[in-house]
């Protein structure tokens, strides 16, 4: 099974097992990221999966959740508790809807440039990744907020692909003048997770850009769950913020879970020869405010 992204969106698709159709590829089949060198082979019929949907689709979710590609390989079988089967797959499928947290620790962490902060680390309790919150400073008023999804190339190694390593330091610097909170997501490459960003980045090099090969690897183009930030949030005793993005769908995710936002102040650092197509792309496929 497949998650397979069009124009109209997503949809879980059966490919038709035939007798060439091994291990190899399967994987051929799931990881398009060598298809220009090793075309794999083709055609592959699809069929419905009828009852067996929601099932397939709480599969591909699990299948996302755990940071791999969309892709399974599935066996028929038949279950013995089929009312059991259901609730598994309506759980699978509802996760995001109600995060759910709870705060294992605080302590004090002064920062290069932020010395009064406090860091808050925040466990999911269906055992996903771990997130933090960065309590920077007292506020004086609405606290200043930034949403900061975890980067390793750019925040640890300095890449020059994105601009999230400066966003990072630069939103630190500007949260201590006024006080506020950075929240750090731990959602790498925008919810798909280091490696499969990894292989987006190789599809880049092919000539897509960031939207294209997050769709071409069965994802959609922003995986991430703000609903984790806003119960973060609520956590903290904080309904009302100033945003500090250049993202509106950021702000909109929060006001339906009941955040109000006040205000979306601008922030854009970090631009480069490197990731200039990033940035257009940001701009004109996903309306960030660039």
């Amino acid at each position: 099974m497949l998650n397979q992204r069009t124009a109209a969106g997503a949809d879980v698709i059966a490919i038709t097992r035939r007798s060439w159709h091994d291990l190899v590829t399967s994987l051929a089949t799931a990881d398009p990221v060598d298809d220009l060198s090793k075309p794999f082979k083709g055609p592959f019929p699809t069929r419905p999966l009828g009852a067996l949907h929601r099932a397939g689709a709480a599969g591909i979710a699990l299948a996302k959740r755990a940071a791999l590609l969309p892709a399974l390989f599935a066996t028929p079988a038949e279950s013995s508790a089929p009312n059991r089967a259901q609730a598994d797959a309506a759980a699978a499928l509802n996760w995001r809807r109600a995060p759910r947290l709870k705060i294992i620790s605080r302590a004090r962490l002064p920062l290069d440039g932020a010395e009064d902060t406090q860091v808050v680390a925040f466990r999911p309790t269906d055992g996903g990744p771990e997130h933090l919150a960065l309590l920077i400073g007292q506020a004086e008023g609405t606290p200043l907020v930034r949403l900061h999804s975890a980067c390793l190339t750019g925040d640890v190694l300095g890449s020059l692909k994105c601009d999230c390593g400066p966003q990072l330091r630069a939103a630190v610097s500007r949260i201590a003048e006024t006080g506020g909170i950075l929240l750090y997501l731990q959602q790498e490459g925008r919810g798909i997770g280091l490696l499969n960003k990894l292989r987006a980045y190789q599809l880049q090099d092919q000539g897509f850009d960031t939207v294209d090969a997050n769709l071409r690897l069965g994802f959609g183009e922003d995986e991430r769950d703000f609903d984790l930030a806003a119960a973060m949030l609520y956590m903290l005793d904080v309904q009302q913020i100033r945003l500090l993005s250049n993202n509106p769908a950021k702000a909109q995710a929060l006001a339906e879970q009941g955040i109000t936002v006040e205000q979306l102040v601008p922030h854009s650092f970090g631009e480069n020869p490197h990731n200039s197509r990033y940035l257009e792309t940001k701009r004109d496929r996903q309306g960030h405010r660039l």
